[in-house]
């Protein structure tokens, strides 16, 4: 299913004060990670802070409604950002590591794959990695599914 039958699907059953939408599928593993996000075991993601100011995109929007994909760009769900706040690397708690729903749920794997991904990607954009770095957390519902 294409985002904008599924857009198109929700909001004709959920008329919402929204205009237009994003599509975005996870990073490092949009299949699997999608798959949790349906089973429910993930409620959150996180993103480098640094590359949305570098990006000039906004913070994501308690309230806001957007498209999740796979990693084939087809429409999984529409999730419903519920809560988000900007705290460094390491003052991520443990509670956010779970709702991440990623490996053990612990904070001690969260810290070990997200710094490993905040290095690559920041090192992408010319940036550095450190424990102060700031992220972007994310709490998340699921909305709507096909």
């Amino acid at each position: 299913m294409t985002p904008q039958e599924l857009w198109a699907q929700f909001t004709a059953v959920h008329p919402v004060e929204q205009d237009g939408y994003e599509a975005w599928a996870f990073g490092a593993d949009p299949d699997g990670l999608a798959a949790l996000v349906l089973r429910g075991e993930k409620t959150g993601t996180s993103s480098a802070y640094d590359l949305y100011q570098l990006e000039g995109e906004p913070l994501p929007q308690p309230g806001k409604y957007d498209v999740l994909l796979n990693g084939r760009e087809e429409a999984v769900c529409i999730l419903r950002t519920t809560k988000v706040y900007v705290t460094p690397f390491d003052a991520v708690t443990a509670g956010h590591a779970r709702k991440e729903g990623e490996g053990d749920k612990s904070l001690a794997y969260w810290r070990q794959v997200h710094e490993a991904f905040f290095t690559q990607c920041l090192q992408e954009a010319g940036l550095s990695f450190t424990p102060e770095t700031r992220v972007v957390c994310e709490e998340f519902e699921v909305a709507f599914r096909p």
